[in-house]
């Protein structure tokens, strides 16, 4: 197998090389799901190549986020570019994008915020192009065994470092709540933010780390082509220890230099570890605190300022931390063998004791010694060049289309629908409704399906490219998870909805050269996260300034939704000018009352009864990218 290293920088890129990995990934200045890491300018990435190469490493550079039409020329043109300094794969999120660089022979690989997670997922990924996949992280082992083991294309497993808590590519917490999209390269990690629940306040969307070392011989077995280490944001340090210790291990070694060396990467970034969702879906949260503390030494009993270190794991010139619950009390060096003397004023009493620095890691600094010479520049990026054909778009009244849970919910609306996307159980009697009412009926899959279970022949709502290819030769209709961004995106489905992380102009760019239907989400409180964390129950989650999200659980995982619904009733025209087809309508999970009056209210165009609906959304509505964007 192959171990592939993160390197954020030049000198994390040095570092990871030394380290021993086969392969390393990095970013440029532009168009990567790390934006604020140190990343690389056009010239470096050029240098960097070089130097990958003379050592016998690949490398493959991220060009992972989404895609704006005003974006879309230079990204093409960047995608060429690297093609031209011979980097060996770029790493694509974007399906337009991904549309747009079919010329261009380089490999592609699909990065994990495409949501590859099945079998028809990595074969969808060989009808377009890609020759990795690199697999979702919410996958177990017995999952991975189950798709990797006829799959078409090479396949790529995160075993080392962050575990998003969302579903990647589907998370837009970050977005909606913060301004800045996850999607895009600037997340702000909302998921280690402290929230309440009814037992208590905890960082209950905070997950550990993982560390998969111990899955490697079956991830082997199963045929994965590579192994990712996660950290572009984190120190050369850590991409040295991660690179050394996964590839002693790859080559079958073992003893005290390897144990030396997980105990340093446990040393250099620690937030707690855990197996990811390897073992099964189990939890992966560390809900104590979000951070990163350092290796865990104990609970120790100060007092008069000092506790003995005599017969432990703590030595002569370590950094330490001490900790009460989750607030630091203070860190110092250790500067006696026998005892650990605190050069601060503290009360007696038992702390949480965590290691932060070991004097070896000096040792390794100069290892790694300074950043090489990156200097390239021989080969420009050529200008943006991206041609679109304007299309003709019909200015009409668009269909109505509503998200529904339950009957109920169904028959209320009805009268008002063109169609109904069904999200509940009774999945014939909806059709029938929807039927015997002159309705379309589709029905909306999982968002999480590594297997395909539907088996009717009704139209479906699609959240990933596994399941298009999954469900062809059935009308599809795509949802905002989906990220369609830009008139590039495929059109071969019947109808997509545009990302919500658009703005009006953006929308008004994007369908002037889109030929497909599309529909725009005009109500409901939108889905920042989806996870197959089985512990999350049902509830409302409160963040510290006091916005409440729900919190709902279905077969494959929970959703957490926004604390507030949108509402663009009022932007409806402008919308309908646009060349909207359609406007999507979230009333899942929502009582009867306002389900009438919110698909009346759209279906007739009136406003006048606003104030009541807004009244029976809890006095909130917002407008969420539609007027601010990212």
């Amino acid at each position: 197998m192959e171990i592939l290293a993160p390197a954020g920088s030049p000198e994390g890129l040095a570092a990871a090389i030394k380290g021993g990995c086969d392969a390393v990934y990095m970013g440029g200045p532009g168009f990567g799901a790390r934006a604020f890491a140190k990343n690389f300018t056009d010239t470096e990435l050029e240098g960097a190549v070089k130097y990958a190469h003379k050592h016998g490493v690949k490398v493959n550079i991220t060009v992972n986020t989404i895609i704006k039409n005003s974006e879309m020329g230079a990204a093409v043109s960047y995608v060429q570019f690297l093609k031209d300094i011979g980097a060996d794969a770029v790493i694509i999120q974007d399906l337009g994008l991904l549309n747009s660089i079919k010329h261009i022979p380089i490999a592609k690989h699909a990065s994990t915020q495409m949501g590859i997670h099945s079998s028809e997922g990595l074969q969808w990924c060989s009808d377009n192009g890609i020759s990795r996949a690199i697999l979702a992280r919410e996958l177990t082992l017995d999952e991975i065994e189950e798709i990797v083991r006829d799959s078409p294309v090479e396949t790529e497993v995160f075993v080392q470092g962050a575990m998003c808590y969302s579903m990647s590519g589907g998370c837009l917490f970050s977005s909606i709540v913060g301004g800045r999209s996850g999607n895009r390269g600037e997340c702000a990690q909302p998921c280690r933010k402290k929230y309440h629940l009814p037992e208590g306040d905890g960082y209950f969307l905070s997950n550990a780390d993982i560390y998969g070392m111990d899955a490697m011989d079956r991830l082997r077995d199963a045929g994965v082509t590579s192994l990712k280490i996660e950290g572009r944001m984190r120190s050369p340090a850590y991409a040295y220890l991660s690179s050394k210790a996964y590839s002693m291990a790859n080559r079958g070694e073992t003893g005290e230099e390897l144990d030396g060396t997980v105990s340093l990467l446990k040393t250099v970034f620690n937030r707690g570890f855990c197996h990811g969702y390897f073992d099964g879906t189990d939890s992966l949260v560390q809900s104590s605190y979000p951070d990163n503390r350092g290796l865990f030494m104990g609970s120790f009993a100060v007092k008069n300022r000092k506790f003995p270190i005599k017969d432990t794991d703590i030595n002569f010139k370590d950094g330490i931390s001490l900790f009460k619950s989750d607030t630091k009390v203070g860190g110092f060096k250790v500067a006696d063998r026998d005892w650990a003397v605190v050069p601060f004023a503290v009360a007696d009493g038992t702390y949480d004791v965590y290691r932060t620095y070991d004097p070896r890691l000096d040792e390794i600094k100069n290892l790694i010694g300074r950043a090489p010479d990156l200097s390239g520049g021989r080969i420009r990026a050529g200008a943006p060049e991206f041609g679109m054909r304007r299309t003709e778009r019909q200015v009409r009244k668009a269909d109505i289309s509503v998200y529904v849970s339950s009957m109920k919910v169904l028959d209320a609306v009805l009268p008002y629908a063109d169609r109904i996307y069904y999200d509940g159980s009774g999945t014939e009697e909806a059709e029938s409704a929807c039927r015997d009412a002159g309705r379309e009926f589709v029905r909306v899959l999982p968002r999480f399906e590594p297997f395909v279970t539907d088996t009717g022949d009704y139209p479906v709502m699609i959240h990933n490219p596994g399941q298009i290819r999954a469900y062809s030769g059935r009308r599809i209709y795509g949802s905002y998870i989906m990220n369609m961004f830009n008139s590039a995106f495929p059109d071969s489905l019947y109808q997509t909805t545009l990302s919500v992380e658009m703005t009006r102009n953006e929308i008004r760019d994007t369908l002037q050269y889109y030929p497909g239907r599309a529909e725009q989400m005009v109500f409901g409180r939108t889905e920042l996260m989806f996870t197959r964390d089985p512990h999350l129950e049902q509830c409302t989650l409160r963040d510290e300034k006091g916005y409440d999200f729900p919190v709902y659980r279905d077969g494959a995982g929970a959703r957490i939704l926004n604390s507030s619904d949108t509402m663009l009733l009022d932007r409806v025209p402008e919308l309908e000018r646009y060349g909207v087809d359609s406007l999507g309508i979230d009333l899942r999970k929502r009582p009867v009352r306002l389900a009438s009056a919110v698909a009346s209210a759209f279906g007739r165009r009136d406003a006048g009864n606003i104030e009541e609906i807004k009244r029976l959304c809890g006095g909130t509505f917002n407008t969420g990218h539609y007027l601010r964007g990212v």
